[in-house]
C-alpha cells in the first residue's frame, strides 16, 4: 500500500485547538536550490503558536503548515551543490516560512544543516530556535566578555534557563527578570547571579531601574535582551548604561515598546532587533558548520539541552494545545 504523506494545516488564524487539522499533504518536487526532507521530529514552540494565531512577525500563507524548526533526512534535491552534498544526511531544518509539521517538507538547501550523529532526535529537532538563539545573541551579536553582566527578561522560559547555564559555562553574569516570586529559587539554584521580580503591568518602571542598579551599579547595564516587549521591555530601556545595547527578539506581551528618544540620546544607547532566520541566511556555509559544532558540544554537555516534557504523534497535535506542559512538546512523525 502506497504511503500517503500527511501534515498539520490551518485555513485561518486562530486558537490552535480550533483551527488545526490533519490532512493528506504531498509537497511539490524540489526546484533547483531546494531539497525535500522526510521529517522525523519537530517541536511546538511559542513562536509556532503565535504564527497559528496570526500574531507572529511572519504571516501565514493559507492554507498553511506550521513548524519553524525540526529534523529529518534529505531524500531528494532539485539540484545544486548543497542539495547534492546533503542528500541522505540527517539535518536540522530551520524553515523560515513554516512547514515542518509534516511527513515531508521542501525548503531551500540553505535552510538545512547536517547534524552530529551523537545528537538524539529530540535534541536535533530543537537545535535552532533556543540553543542557537542563546549562543548567537550572547557570543556573536552582543559579544559578551567574561565577567560582564547580561540582563534578560522572561528568564524562567526554556531559553532564559539556557542563557543562565551558558553564562555559568562561559563566565558572564546574568541578572534575570521574572514576573513571579515562585521562579526565584529555581533560577538561583540553576546559577543565575541575580533574580529580580518585576511585572511591567503592575509595577512602575523606576522600580526596575532601582533594582538593577542595586545589582550591577549605578551606571546601568551594557547588555540586555528582551523577548517580551510592552511595559516590561520598555522599563528595561531606562537601565541601559552609556553605550548600552538592548536586543529585542520577541513580542510575548503583544504590546509595543514605548520610550522617549531622549533615553537613548543622552546615553548613546541603542535598541536593536534580532531574527535568527535572517542572521543565519546572511552567513556563509563554513560559518554555519562551525556554529553547529560549537552548539553541538554545548547541547551534549547539557548547557544548551532542551527539556522535552511530552511527545505526541502528528495526529495528536490539535489536542496537544489543550493540555500545556512545563517544557517542550515534541511531535514525532514516525
Amino acid at each position: 500500500m502506497e504511503f500517503t504523506p500527511q501534515a498539520i494545516l490551518f485555513d485561518q488564524p486562530g486558537p490552535p485547538a480550533d483551527v488545526l487539522r490533519l490532512s493528506d499533504h504531498r509537497p511539490t518536487a524540489p526546484r533547483p536550490g531546494q531539497v525535500s526532507v522526510r521529517m522525523t521530529a519537530s517541536p511546538i514552540n511559542p513562536s509556532d503558536e503565535m504564527f497559528i494565531r496570526g500574531t507572529y512577525g511572519t504571516r501565514p500563507v493559507l492554507p498553511q503548515v506550521p513548524g519553524f524548526e525540526g529534523t529529518g533526512y534529505v531524500v531528494s534535491s532539485g539540484g545544486g551543490f548543497r542539495g547534492r552534498l546533503f542528500t541522505g544526511k540527517r539535518v536540522a531544518v530551520l524553515n523560515a516560512g513554516g512547514g515542518n509539521w509534516a511527513h515531508e517538507t521542501v525548503v531551500p538547501a540553505s535552510q538545512v544543516i547536517p547534524l552530529s550523529k551523537q545528537l538524539s532526535d529530540e535534541q536535533a529537532a530543537t537545535f535552532f530556535v533556543n540553543p542557537a538563539t542563546a549562543y548567537v545573541l550572547t557570543q556573536h551579536v552582543l559579544k559578551i566578555s567574561r565577567g560582564d553582566w547580561l540582563v534578560q527578561t522572561a528568564a524562567a522560559s526554556c531559553l532564559g534557563k539556557m542563557i543562565i547555564r551558558l553564562g555559568q559555562r562561559l563566565g558572564f553574569r546574568t541578572l534575570n527578570i521574572v514576573r513571579s516570586e515562585r521562579h526565584t529559587d529555581t533560577l538561583r539554584k540553576l546559577g543565575g547571579d541575580a533574580v529580580v521580580v518585576f511585572d511591567g503591568d503592575k509595577t512602575a518602571p523606576s522600580e526596575l531601574t532601582t533594582a538593577i542598579a542595586a545589582e550591577v551599579g549605578g551606571d546601568g547595564v551594557r547588555h540586555a535582551i528582551d523577548p517580551v516587549g510592552g511595559p516590561t521591555g520598555s522599563a528595561l530601556i531606562g537601565s541601559l548604561a552609556p553605550g548600552g545595547r538592548l536586543i529585542t527578539f520577541g513580542t510575548l506581551s503583544d504590546q509595543p515598546l514605548q520610550f522617549s528618544g531622549r533615553e537613548l540620546m543622552t546615553r548613546q544607547a541603542s535598541i536593536e532587533g534580532f531574527w535568527l532566520g535572517h542572521f543565519m541566511a546572511s552567513r556563509s556555509l563554513p560559518f554555519k558548520l562551525k556554529l553547529i559544532r560549537q552548539i553541538t558540544r554545548l547541547v551534549l554537555d547539557g548547557t544548551l539541552a532542551t527539556n522535552i516534557a511530552r511527545t505526541v504523534s502528528l495526529a495528536e497535535v490539535p489536542t496537544a494545545f489543550a493540555e500545556p506542559v512545563a517544557g517542550r512538546t515534541l511531535i514525532r512523525m514516525t
